[in-house]
Protein backbone atom coordinates (compact mmCIF):
# COMPACT_ATOMS: atom_id res chain seq x y z
CA UNK A 1 0.00 0.00 0.00
CA UNK A 2 1.43 3.00 -1.17
CA UNK A 3 0.52 5.56 1.53
CA UNK A 4 1.95 8.50 -0.36
CA UNK A 5 -0.96 8.38 -3.34
CA UNK A 6 -3.71 8.52 -0.94
CA UNK A 7 -4.87 11.72 -0.94
CA UNK A 8 -6.54 11.62 2.62
CA UNK A 9 -3.37 10.69 3.98
CA UNK A 10 -1.95 14.16 2.49
CA UNK A 11 -4.84 15.48 3.63
CA UNK A 12 -3.74 14.68 7.11
CA UNK A 13 -0.53 15.39 6.83
CA UNK A 14 -1.60 18.93 5.45
CA UNK A 15 -3.67 19.32 8.58
CA UNK A 16 -0.61 18.55 10.81
CA UNK A 17 1.71 21.05 9.27
CA UNK A 18 -1.11 23.74 9.73
CA UNK A 19 -2.34 22.82 12.95
CA UNK A 20 -1.48 23.08 16.74
CA UNK A 21 -2.58 19.44 17.46
CA UNK A 22 -2.07 20.40 21.32
CA UNK A 23 -4.29 23.22 20.70
CA UNK A 24 -7.60 20.79 19.81
CA UNK A 25 -10.51 19.91 22.09
CA UNK A 26 -11.14 16.37 22.89
CA UNK A 27 -13.17 14.53 20.50
CA UNK A 28 -13.16 14.45 16.52
CA UNK A 29 -12.31 16.94 13.84
CA UNK A 30 -13.39 16.44 10.46
CA UNK A 31 -10.85 17.30 7.71
CA UNK A 32 -12.87 15.56 5.31
CA UNK A 33 -16.05 14.27 6.76
CA UNK A 34 -15.39 9.90 7.13
CA UNK A 35 -13.03 9.97 5.09
CA UNK A 36 -10.25 11.74 6.78
CA UNK A 37 -10.78 13.14 10.51
CA UNK A 38 -9.01 12.93 13.93
CA UNK A 39 -9.60 12.10 17.36
CA UNK A 40 -8.30 13.75 19.89
CA UNK A 41 -8.25 11.44 23.42
CA UNK A 42 -6.54 11.10 26.77
CA UNK A 43 -6.30 7.30 27.76
CA UNK A 44 -4.68 5.58 30.36
CA UNK A 45 -1.63 3.02 29.24
CA UNK A 46 -1.64 -0.72 29.71
CA UNK A 47 0.80 -3.64 30.03
CA UNK A 48 1.84 -5.32 26.55
CA UNK A 49 -0.37 -8.41 28.23
CA UNK A 50 -3.18 -5.91 28.73
CA UNK A 51 -3.06 -4.56 25.45
CA UNK A 52 -4.87 -6.22 22.69
CA UNK A 53 -4.40 -6.20 19.06
CA UNK A 54 -6.23 -4.52 16.88
CA UNK A 55 -7.02 -4.27 12.88
CA UNK A 56 -9.37 -2.26 10.57
CA UNK A 57 -10.48 -2.91 6.84
CA UNK A 58 -11.48 0.54 5.91
CA UNK A 59 -9.08 2.98 7.23
CA UNK A 60 -5.62 3.26 8.37
CA UNK A 61 -4.55 4.59 11.46
CA UNK A 62 -2.21 7.66 12.21
CA UNK A 63 -1.32 7.89 15.14
CA UNK A 64 0.83 10.27 17.09
CA UNK A 65 1.20 11.06 21.33
CA UNK A 66 1.18 14.14 22.32
CA UNK A 67 2.04 14.22 26.06
CA UNK A 68 4.83 11.57 26.33
CA UNK A 69 5.81 8.50 25.08
CA UNK A 70 3.71 5.27 23.81
CA UNK A 71 4.60 2.19 22.83
CA UNK A 72 2.80 -0.25 19.91
CA UNK A 73 2.85 -3.73 20.17
CA UNK A 74 2.54 -4.71 16.20
CA UNK A 75 2.16 -7.92 14.28
CA UNK A 76 1.27 -9.01 10.47
CA UNK A 77 -2.31 -9.34 10.36
CA UNK A 78 -1.61 -12.50 8.13
CA UNK A 79 -0.14 -13.75 11.83
CA UNK A 80 -2.55 -13.50 13.77
CA UNK A 81 -4.49 -16.48 14.49
CA UNK A 82 -6.71 -15.55 17.36
CA UNK A 83 -9.66 -13.19 16.16
CA UNK A 84 -11.78 -12.06 19.20
CA UNK A 85 -14.82 -12.75 17.67
CA UNK A 86 -15.92 -10.88 13.69
CA UNK A 87 -15.33 -7.69 12.46
CA UNK A 88 -17.54 -5.60 13.51
CA UNK A 89 -18.48 -3.34 10.44
CA UNK A 90 -20.32 -0.58 11.93
CA UNK A 91 -16.46 0.50 14.21
CA UNK A 92 -14.21 -1.30 11.63
CA UNK A 93 -12.29 -3.00 14.74
CA UNK A 94 -11.69 -6.52 14.87
CA UNK A 95 -9.32 -7.19 18.08
CA UNK A 96 -7.29 -10.46 18.31
CA UNK A 97 -6.38 -12.44 21.75
CA UNK A 98 -2.32 -12.85 19.72
CA UNK A 99 0.41 -12.39 22.61
CA UNK A 100 2.27 -8.89 21.51
CA UNK A 101 5.58 -9.89 20.57
CA UNK A 102 7.38 -7.02 18.90
CA UNK A 103 7.02 -3.55 20.46
CA UNK A 104 7.54 0.01 19.09
CA UNK A 105 8.03 3.38 21.03
CA UNK A 106 7.36 6.65 20.26
CA UNK A 107 7.74 9.97 21.92
CA UNK A 108 5.65 13.37 22.08
CA UNK A 109 5.21 14.19 18.34
CA UNK A 110 6.80 11.59 16.67
CA UNK A 111 3.77 9.50 14.40
CA UNK A 112 3.18 5.95 13.21
CA UNK A 113 0.88 4.78 10.27
CA UNK A 114 -1.28 1.59 10.68
CA UNK A 115 -2.33 -0.15 7.22
CA UNK A 116 -5.09 -2.59 7.37
CA UNK A 117 -2.60 -5.35 6.93
CA UNK A 118 -0.55 -4.72 10.09
CA UNK A 119 -2.28 -5.61 13.73
CA UNK A 120 -1.34 -3.26 16.42
CA UNK A 121 -1.93 -2.89 20.03
CA UNK A 122 -1.65 1.13 21.33
CA UNK A 123 -1.75 2.50 24.65
CA UNK A 124 1.25 0.25 26.12
CA UNK A 125 3.37 2.57 28.78
CA UNK A 126 2.62 3.86 32.42
CA UNK A 127 0.08 6.58 33.06
CA UNK A 128 -2.03 8.21 30.66
CA UNK A 129 -1.20 9.79 27.12
CA UNK A 130 -2.81 12.56 25.86
CA UNK A 131 -2.59 11.24 21.90
CA UNK A 132 -4.31 12.19 18.37
CA UNK A 133 -5.31 9.23 16.54
CA UNK A 134 -6.22 9.65 12.55
CA UNK A 135 -8.43 7.67 10.92
CA UNK A 136 -8.02 7.95 7.04
CA UNK A 137 -9.98 5.84 4.60
CA UNK A 138 -8.46 3.32 2.00
CA UNK A 139 -8.59 4.48 -1.36
CA UNK A 140 -10.15 1.54 -3.57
Amino acid sequence: MNLKSNKYVQMAEEFIRNNDLNALTLGRHDIDGDNCFVNIVDSNLKTPEEAKLEVHDRYIDLQIPLSGSESFGIKPRTECTMPVGEMNGTKDILFYADPVDNIITLEAGQKVYFTPGMAHAPLIGEGSIHKAIFKIRVEE
